[in-house]
């Protein structure tokens, strides 16, 4: 069985691997769709933060059944979204229905082998149907669109409401996307990355430039736009100067939501603390997402809204490509060669061939930047 095996911090390789073992409650065993690539799948190549080694990455994937128990409610072809989080059933938070809030649980592509394989098994409750019809590829959104909605879902919508997504790329893109179905009426983007300034753009949203000096940057450019700032900040940057941007941008009785995972310490000056204190905003932090309860699951939420349409995933997915190409993609995305959005690997035959056929669905002047 082919996979691609983190051996070692930057040494990742694509050959063989024994085949899987099943484990758990009522073991499904399924054939890997398309994967993602998540920013802390590069964390973890270049900057050596996995758990352990050898490692197969990739928690965010679309299968298809391939073996499934007796008395499934999967049958052999069926397409699934796979939550990649195992919960710790002695958790005493497992038990109140908030596994990710524990520490005790497991993580496929994290601390046990993940999707960048070709078989792979799975306990059964961590499946989620997809229509027969949906791409694999856009399956494999499902997981950092779950994310997304996850963390939008903790703000209060006001009348009327405005807010400012800090951060284009694929959870920024799909949490400004949520923040408008959740019914806010205005809802702003900022991005250094005229690309993906470009994307939002012909998604329909008001985009930033935060480099356009003769406009100032972000915060002068939202205060100018909306008089006392936005209803809610969304920091999806993971930068310390990002998540001061948010706080600076929300006007009274606002919300700020911190959604990026930051890359480094922050600083918060007293006048800025002074500040959001008067202003008496509300600051979240988020995490994960849920499969619960059964049927009312933010997974299923997203299933149906990509299914649909009401959630774009086409247009954020810059790469679909095989494989065996990831030691060389992941290479050229750490050095900083190749430009990207979202980044997926069609595994399973299927996915390849909607690999082979996609219609580029990004502004025709990115036709060529890949």
């Amino acid at each position: 069985m082919k996979a691609v095996v983190l051996d070692a911090p930057g040494v990742l390789r694509h050959g063989e691997v024994p085949e899987p073992q099943p484990f758990g409650d009522r073991p499904v065993l399924v054939r890997i769709g398309a994967v993602g690539v998540c920013g802390s799948d590069l964390l973890r190549v270049g900057h050596g933060t996995a758990y352990h080694y050898p490692l197969v990455l990739g928690h965010e994937f679309s299968a298809i059944v391939e073996n499934a128990p007796t008395g499934s409610r999967f049958t052999t072809g069926d397409r699934v979204a796979v939550f990649p989080l195992l919960p710790d059933p002695a958790d005493p938070l497992t038990e109140i229905g908030e596994p990710a809030l524990g520490s005790g649980y497991d993580y496929f592509g994290s601390r046990r082998d993940g999707g960048l394989q070709e078989l792979l098994w799975v306990p059964e409750r961590n499946l989620i149907p997809v229509p027969a019809g949906m791409s694999l590829l856009h399956a494999a959104m499902v997981e950092p669109a779950a994310v997304a909605l996850h963390a939008v879902r903790k703000l209060t919508v006001p009348a009327a409401g405005s807010a400012l997504v800090i951060g284009a790329g694929p959870i920024g893109a799909l949490a400004a996307q949520w923040l408008r179905v959740l019914g806010w009426s205005r809802v702003l983007v900022a991005d250094v990355d005229p690309r993906k300034r470009a994307l939002m753009d012909d998604l329909g949203f008001e985009t930033i430039d935060p480099g356009n000096t003769a406009a100032a940057g972000t915060v002068e450019q939202v205060l100018a736009r909306t008089d006392r700032g936005v209803d809610a900040a969304v920091e999806a940057g993971g930068l310390p100067a990002t998540l001061l941007q948010a706080l600076e941008a929300t006007a009274p009785r606002g919300q700020v939501l911190i959604l990026g995972d930051l890359k480094g310490d922050v600083t918060i000056p007293r006048a800025l603390i002074s500040s959001l204190i008067r202003r008496e905003l509300t600051v979240y932090g988020t995490w994960n997402s849920t499969i619960a309860p059964a049927g009312h699951s933010e997974w299923e939420m997203v299933v149906n809204a990509v299914a649909t349409g009401r959630i774009a995933v086409e247009p954020l997915i810059s790469h679909a490509a095989p494989l065996e190409q990831a030691p060389e993609l992941f290479a050229a995305l750490l050095g900083r060669r190749q430009w990207s959005n979202k980044v997926l690997f069609a595994v399973a035959a299927e996915a390849r061939a909607e690999a082979a056929n996609r219609v580029d669905a990004r502004p025709a002047d990115l036709a060529g930047a890949r």
